[in-house]
This record gives structure tokens, C-alpha cells and sequence, in this order.
């Protein structure tokens, strides 16, 4: 049973959490930068990292806090090694790899989509264990950077299956709440203010590629979304009121039709019981309730981490890391643990 403390530093979050057992969250500490970034309508990355350097001691001092636990009650140190940003990423890196050393500690590294998909197992003191997907399973990472299919036949044997041609999910919803000026982040905005619209009023249509495969494709339906603020008025004119509501509606409708349909049609194919929905874009109610529809009628169960679980957080860099610190655990720090870099671009099954 390992006791790990993880940092999460991939973008402009910067997280520390303690995760007993890969799946009980003692502590879970986050320092967001969303107010820092919103008047700049996204991430700026030398802005992340200069604002994790402020950030991660006080974070990880935290998280030793709330958990009520000393350095000498760990058994290793994780932390997201890429993709990411590689500024902000180095933050991280480079403050784990000193407490390791500091502190006799085993370092792990680890893939940032490996926690989102590993976030699934995740609960806090108090709360049942969740039952978790049986392996094999196919899970669905959708975010701000990432929007892919996997094939899990266990945390260490994942194979990507589709990737996205362009944009990802999470870019589109918020480059449409740019065009509208409605902020950042997009995804939260344009899910609150579709509510009100009718998800019918534009036809937007799904991407279907040539040779058959189940690949994302999030550009045609952003520029689908533009062509319509164009064709309502004047180019500084954009649409308010209703117009506003019904054209977000459609184009959340859009976006998700096409992340159901690419899960179902690949969770079939691969004739699995069980899909899990991780990343940020999970958040949101719509694609939820879609996609846990459409998998019923299949009779395969849809497993989703609580929205707090979904965005970035470093309890799911932990909760991925127990596997491999559990079989480092009463080791100590190796000299190798120092010679690890951060990867910007990285696939999971690498």
C-alpha cells in the first residue's frame, strides 16, 4: 500500500495531492490561473510557468498539511512528465526532482492522460470506492489539448486507437467563445448559456472520413460556427440574445454528437462492456448524459470521474503513479531520477 504525493504542473493548474493506495485522495490542493489568462482568451505559457514557480511550494506544503502526514510517511514522489507545455512542465519536474532527492524518495514520472484515465478510481475519506471499468475498456480523453480513443487492457497495456486531425475538443469550445466574446473558459460558458437555446436551430454536420476511421475533426464545425456569426450581420456584429443561445446550442449538440458517436461505434466494434469518459470536456452535463444514453442501448456502463476529478489535478498523477511505486517503494532515490526531461508531445501508448 503506497502512500504518494504527486505534482500537476502540465498547463495553468498547478496541483499537489497525497493518494493512498492509487485511489484514496488524503488531500488535493489546487492554485488555478484561470483569472490570470481570461483577459488574454486563453493560456499564455510563459504566464503559467512563471506563476507555478509562485505556486508550487505553497501547494505541495499544503497537500502535506491537509493529509495531516510528514515527508517520512511518503513513499514516493509522481509527477506528470509531459505532454504539456514544456515550460510549465519543467516547473514541476524540476521541484520533484529536488524534494525526491531532498527527502530520499523514489521518483515516478508520469503521462498526464494516464492520470485522467486513471482519475475514474479516484474517491475521498468517507465515500464508496467506485466500482471502476472492467478491463479491457475504451475510454474517451477529451480536453483543451487532447481529444483521443483509447483501447485499456490495464494501466500499463493502452493503445490509442484515434487521435484528432485538428483542434481538440476542448480549443473548439473555446475558440467559438472567443469569436462570441464571451471569455475563457469556453467550455463552462458556452455549456451554461446553451441551456437556453435550441440545439436544432443550425444543422451542423459530423465529419466522416474517407477510409473509415474514428479519427476527431473539430475545424470544419469551428468554421461552420464562424460562417454563421458572418452570415448574421455586419462583420462587428455578432449574435446576442436567443440568435446567441440557439447557435451554441447547435454547436454543443454538434460537438458531442460526434464524441458519442466515434466512442459508441469504436466501444462496439471493440466489443467491450465498459467506457470511460476523462479530461476536462467531461465536465460537461451534455456530453455526459449523451454518452451514458448511447452506451445503455449497448448495455455498456459509462464511468465518469466527478467534474472536480475531470479538469487538471494531481490526485490522478498519483492514483496512476501506485503501481510503479509500490514497486519502488523502500528504495530510495536513484541517481536516473534526476536525468528525467519533460516531453511536450507525447502519445500515451509510447
Amino acid at each position: 500500500m503506497a502512500c504518494v504525493l504527486a505534482i500537476e504542473s502540465s498547463c495553468d493548474e498547478t496541483a499537489a495531492s497525497i493518494v493512498l493506495d492509487g485511489h484514496l485522495v488524503l488531500s488535493d490542493p489546487v492554485a488555478t490561473q484561470i483569472d490570470i489568462h481570461k483577459k488574454y482568451g486563453g493560456v499564455v505559457p510563459e504566464l503559467a510557468s512563471r506563476n507555478h514557480v509562485v505556486d508550487i511550494i505553497p501547494v505541495v506544503e499544503e497537500a502535506l498539511e491537509k493529509a495531516a502526514l510528514t515527508w517520512a510517511d511518503l513513499d514516493a514522489i509522481a509527477v506528470t512528465r509531459g505532454p504539456g507545455l514544456v515550460g510549465a512542465l519543467l516547473v514541476g519536474l524540476q521541484v520533484a526532482k529536488s524534494l525526491a532527492y531532498a527527502h530520499n524518495l523514489p521518483l515516478i514520472p508520469v503521462h498526464h492522460l494516464a492520470g485522467h484515465l486513471h482519475a475514474v478510481f479516484l474517491h475521498n475519506p468517507g465515500e464508496m470506492r467506485p466500482k471502476g471499468p472492467k478491463y479491457p475498456h475504451i475510454a474517451l480523453a477529451v480536453s483543451g489539448g487532447h481529444t483521443a480513443l483509447y483501447e485499456v487492457h490495464s494501466p500499463s497495456h493502452v493503445i490509442q486507437r484515434s487521435n484528432t486531425r485538428d483542434d481538440a475538443a476542448g480549443e473548439a469550445f473555446d475558440k467559438v467563445s472567443r469569436m462570441l466574446g464571451l471569455g475563457y473558459p469556453g467550455g463552462p460558458i458556452i455549456e451554461r448559456l446553451a441551456r437556453q437555446g435550441d440545439p436544432k436551430a443550425y444543422r451542423f454536420s459530423v465529419p466522416i472520413f474517407k477510409d473509415g476511421a474514428l479519427d476527431f475533426s473539430f475545424s470544419g464545425l469551428k468554421t461552420a460556427v464562424l460562417t454563421a456569426i458572418k452570415k448574421y450581420g455586419q462583420s462587428d456584429e455578432i449574435p446576442r440574445g436567443q440568435d446567441q443561445f440557439d447557435l451554441l446550442a447547435s454547436f454543443q449538440a454538434a460537438a458531442v454528437k460526434q464524441l458519442v458517436h466515434r466512442t459508441v461505434k469504436m466501444a462496439r466494434s471493440a466489443q467491450v462492456s465498459d467506457v470511460v469518459l476523462s479530461g476536462g470536456v467531461a465536465c460537461n452535463g451534455a456530453l455526459r448524459q449523451t454518452m451514458s444514453s448511447a452506451l445503455s442501448e449497448y448495455d455498456i456502463d459509462m464511468h465518469a470521474p466527478p467534474p472536480r476529478w475531470c479538469t487538471d489535478n494531481a490526485a490522478m498523477i498519483a492514483g496512476a503513479a501506485n503501481h510503479d511505486a509500490k514497486r519502488r517503494t523502500g528504495k530510495g532515490h536513484h541517481a536516473d531520477d534526476r536525468r528525467l526531461n519533460a516531453i511536450g508531445a507525447w502519445r500515451l501508448d509510447q
